[in-house]
C-alpha cells in the first residue's frame, strides 16, 4: 500500500462503473478507471459539464468506454430514472463510486423532495441510488460501492431530533452531519451484506484536503471560505492525488470491505492512501441501524 498510485490499479477490462459528480474527485475518479479498462458511467445533474468531462477524457484516451448520464441526487424522482435507466441498458454493475457532494451552502437550501440539502444530497441521494442498483450490484462478480465520507465527519453528530436542520442550521455542523451519515451508512452496509450474502464489499474513502470547486459551488467564490480556497490553493493537495484513496478502495486486492481509507500524511490530509481513523460515533451499530432505518423510511429505498 504505501506510495500507492494509478499505476497500481490492475487491469479493469470487462468490469462497469457508475461515479457520481462530473468535476474534480469524480473526473479524477472517472478517467483513471476508464484509463485502466473500466466502462464508466459519469452521473451528474449538469448535462453540459458532463459533456466536458467525457470530452476531456476522451481527448487523452479515444478509445475509452465512457458516457455520461444525468443525475440528481437532490431528487428522489432522478435517482429512480437513472437506475431505471441503467437497469435497462446492463445486466450487472461492478463498481459504484458514491462520490458526489454538496459543502456548506451559508443558508439552508432544501432538495427537491424538502430535506436539508447536504443530508439530502451527500447521504440520501447515495442511500437512495445504492438501494435502486442493487439488483445490478448482487448480479456482478465482486461488486464494490464506495462511499465518499471527510475528515470533517470526526467532528460530526447524527442529530435524530432535527436531522433536516430545521431549527438549528450551521453550514459546516450540517455538513460534518452529512458526512457522518455516509460513513455509517458505509459500514452499516457491508455488515448487511455479510449478514445477508450479498456479496458486495462496502467500503468508504476520504480525499483529505483536496483542490475540488466544492467550496467554489455552494458557499460561492466570493465568500470566505471560498477565498480561501483560492488564494490558499497550496494548501489543498490537487484532485487527482485525492481520487488516490476512493480508487484504492474501488480496485486494490489489498482494500477490504467495511475499511475506510485516506490519505497517509499530516493528519490524513494529504499523501497516498492508507487506512483512515474511524471516529468513535461512526462505529455505534445502534446509532447506524437506527440511522438505515430512517433514511428508507425518508427515501422509500429499499435493500
Amino acid at each position: 500500500m504505501p506510495g500507492w498510485t494509478n499505476a497500481d490499479i490492475p487491469a479493469q477490462t470487462g468490469r462497469s462503473a457508475v461515479v457520481t459528480g462530473t468535476g474534480g474527485l469524480g473526473f479524477q475518479t472517472a478517467r483513471a478507471l476508464a484509463k485502466a479498462g473500466c466502462g464508466v458511467v459519469v452521473a451528474g445533474r449538469n448535462p453540459d459539464k458532463g459533456a466536458a468531462a467525457i470530452a476531456a477524457i476522451r481527448r487523452e484516451l479515444p478509445d475509452a468506454a465512457v458516457r455520461f448520464e444525468r443525475l440528481d441526487l437532490a431528487s428522489l424522482a432522478s435517482v429512480q430514472d437513472f437506475a431505471a435507466r441503467l437497469c435497462g441498458r446492463q445486466d450487472s454493475l461492478d463498481l459504484l463510486i458514491n462520490n458526489a457532494g454538496v459543502m456548506v451552502p451559508p443558508k439552508r437550501q432544501q432538495t427537491e423532495d424538502g430535506f436539508e440539502q447536504q443530508f439530502g444530497t451527500n447521504h440520501l441521494g447515495h442511500f437512495a441510488l445504492t438501494g435502486h442498483l442493487m439488483p445490478l450490484l448482487r448480479r456482478a462478480r465482486d461488486a464494490r460501492v464506495i462511499t465518499l465520507s471527510s475528515i470533517a465527519a470526526r467532528k460530526g453528530r447524527i442529530d435524530f431530533d432535527d436531522l433536516d436542520a430545521q431549527r438549528h442550521y450551521r453550514p459546516m455542523p450540517v455538513y460534518s452531519q452529512s458526512k457522518l451519515a455516509c460513513l455509517m451508512f458505509s459500514l452499516e452496509l457491508q455488515r448487511r451484506s455479510v449478514a445477508a450474502g450479498w456479496n458486495i464489499a462496502s467500503i468508504a474513502a476520504h480525499p483529505g484536503i483536496s483542490r475540488t470547486d466544492l467550496l467554489h459551488n455552494a458557499p460561492g467564490r466570493w465568500s470566505g471560505v471560498g477565498m480561501m480556497r483560492s488564494l490558499l490553493w497550496f494548501m489543498f493537495q490537487p484532485a487527482a492525488q485525492g481520487a488516490l484513496p476512493a480508487l484504492f478502495a474501488a480496485t486494490s486486492p489489498q482494500a477490504e470491505g467495511g475499511g475506510y481509507y485516506g490519505p497517509d500524511r499530516m493528519n490524513e490530509t494529504r499523501g497516498f492512501p492508507t487506512l483512515a481513523m474511524i471516529p468513535p460515533q461512526a462505529l455505534d451499530p445502534v446509532a447506524s441501524a437506527r440511522l438505515w432505518e430512517v433514511s428508507r423510511q425518508m427515501t422509500g429505498a429499499t435493500f
